[in-house]
């Protein structure tokens, strides 16, 4: 549990080093950047509403919050779940109302960083800004990759799919694994991010257990065979683009430390 502003900024410092390996300067800097005051959410509270002037940047440190949008009639859409070291989308630099809210899932404890401390960063440090593009991009990815899913994968690939991203993405902060890792979800979180209602989530979800390919002990979701869920799921992860530090012009640029992360599956 990452309850501080240490916690938060090794969070963050650990997702750029997913993009690339950080000189002690950008480790650095970006902890300074992380300056302002540790935040609480609580569960099922808003963190920021649809139409609302984005007035920063949220850096999640601990817990689960989602992205949504919501019809007339009070029907809503899960478009994205925000997981520790996760930062809200930085074009908010360039809109005046948020056009989807984000609420917490579980209790939240995020960091509220300005835009302008983000633009500074990524003008004292170029590779930082190529990181903070790159994150951008990927983000982008995700969103395509959600389409996909919802337009062509039946509900055992939706689901599947979902359980497998949300175990790449905890385990690139080393917050959970292949294998296992909390899943504090119910199952209308599920349905609202599949398209699918509770009761379809259900019986997917009895499914997969059938099968043998998940099971579930409290809020704790094992995977005996991600290899098997992933081929069941259709699913491959290359829309997280995480073998990124490979092809990184300035990766091997002098004072880069730490060790080149395995990101195979």
């Amino acid at each position: 549990m990452y309850d501080g502003h240490q916690g938060a900024a090794d969070l963050l410092v650990r997702r750029f080093g997913n993009y690339v390996r950080l000189t002690s300067e950008e480790d650095a800097a970006i902890r300074r950047t992380l300056a302002g005051p540790l935040r609480l959410a609580k569960a099922r509270r808003d963190l920021i509403a649809e139409g609302a002037r984005p007035r920063a940047a949220f850096l999640i440190a601990s817990g689960w919050a989602c992205q949504f949008k919501t019809l007339e009639d009070g029907r809503r859409q899960i478009v994205g779940f925000l997981l520790p070291g996760d930062i809200t989308d930085l074009n908010k630099l360039v809109v005046n109302r948020m056009d989807h809210s984000i609420a917490a899932v579980t209790d939240v404890r995020y960091l509220e960083v300005s835009f302008d401390a983000f633009q500074r960063l990524a003008a004292d440090h170029p590779r930082l800004s190529e990181v903070l593009w790159w994150q951008t991009l990927v983000s982008l990815s995700v969103q395509r990759e959600w389409t996909a899913n919802l337009g062509q994968r039946n509900a055992l690939e939706r689901l599947g799919s979902l359980l497998c991203e949300l175990a790449l993405r905890l385990r690139a902060v080393g917050l959970g694994g292949k294998e296992r890792y909390d899943l504090p979800l119910t199952q209308t979180d599920l349905a609202e991010a599949t398209g699918l209602t509770a009761v379809h989530v259900n019986r997917t979800l009895q499914q997969l257990r059938a099968s043998g390919l998940i099971s579930l002990s409290g809020k704790v979701l094992h995977i005996p065979n991600f290899a098997a869920l992933q081929k069941a799921s259709l699913y491959s992860a290359d829309y997280l683009h995480r073998d990124r530090p490979g092809t990184w012009r300035g990766d091997a640029v002098a004072g880069a430390t730490g060790p080149r992360e395995d990101h195979s599956l």
